[in-house]
Formats: C-alpha cells, sequence, structure tokens
C-alpha cells in the first residue's frame, strides 16, 4: 500500500475564506489509485509549504502530492519551497502533466510545478483547480506504483 499525503498550498483556503476542493479531490483521486491517503493538510503557500513537505517526509510517507501554489503570481511559491526539499528532480513527470491537456487547457503549460525525490519520499506538485488536479492523478495514477518501487530501491522490471 501506497501511503499518500496531500498538501493544499492555498492562501484563501487556509483562511477559511472558501473550502478547499482542489485537495478533497485529489485525496479522493489517489484513494481510488489505492493509496493510504492522509490529509488534504491546508496551508498557506510560501514557507508553511515546506514545512508540510518536510513533515511528511519525516513521517514516511511513500509519495506527497501538492495542489496549488505552481503559477505565475507573485504568491505562487510552491515549486521553490519544494526545491529546497528535494534531493534528485524527476522532470518527465512534472513535464508530461504540463503537457497532458494543453491542446483543450493551454494556461497548462504555465504551471511551474516540480516533481522530485528525497529520500524514500516522492513529492509532485499538481496546479491548484480540480481540472489541473484530475489531469495530474491522470498522469500519476498509472507510473505511481512502478516510482515509488523504484524509490524503494526495487529492480527494473521487463
Amino acid at each position: 500500500m501506497i501511503r499518500a499525503l496531500v498538501v493544499t498550498a492555498s492562501n484563501r483556503a487556509a483562511a477559511g475564506v472558501y473550502p478547499d476542493r482542489s485537495g478533497a479531490l485529489l485525496a479522493d483521486l489517489l484513494r481510488e489509485a489505492g493509496c493510504e491517503v492522509s490529509g488534504p493538510v491546508v496551508v498557506p503557500d510560501g514557507e508553511p509549504v515546506e514545512t508540510a513537505l518536510r513533515d511528511g517526509v519525516a513521517q514516511g510517507f511513500d509519495v506527497i502530492v501538492t495542489t496549488g501554489g505552481t503559477g505565475l503570481t507573485p504568491q505562487d511559491l510552491t515549486p521553490e519551497m519544494t526545491a529546497r526539499v528535494i534531493s534528485r528532480e524527476i522532470p518527465g513527470i512534472a513535464e508530461a502533466i504540463r503537457q497532458s491537456n494543453r491542446d483543450k487547457v493551454p494556461t497548462a503549460v504555465l504551471s511551474r510545478g516540480l516533481a522530485g525525490q528525497v529520500g524514500r519520499t516522492l513529492i509532485v506538485n499538481l496546479p491548484g483547480s480540480t481540472g489541473g488536479v484530475r489531469d495530474g492523478v491522470a498522469v500519476l495514477g498509472p507510473i505511481l506504483a512502478h516510482a515509488v518501487d523504484q524509490i524503494r530501491g526495487g529492480d527494473h522490471s521487463g
């Protein structure tokens, strides 16, 4: 069983201005993909994201998936916080997520989300919209078990 943590980076959701819909959807989709899910942990963007990621790594989660904070506004700092935590970037995951639905949603390529590894934890940033979450999990779901197995030291198959 893959243990997953969902972290929502949203200043307004963290302040209670509106409910966190993307994190709740992400948790549901990861459960449907066979994960044991904790969260969503809702934090303001910036340093609290780094803290939540480090806490999740310390708790031994196999994967931490964030939603929000990947755009171009000055408040969107999730990729920068993720870069502080990961030791190895896995650019193909983030690239595939950006490209997955770009014909229908051209602005998907503006997401600055990262994917990477720290220790035995995979971290993936998804956009803050429910559509971005759906598209991201559509890419991540089919490769998640293999990625986690590889990070755990599994052998290549096939």
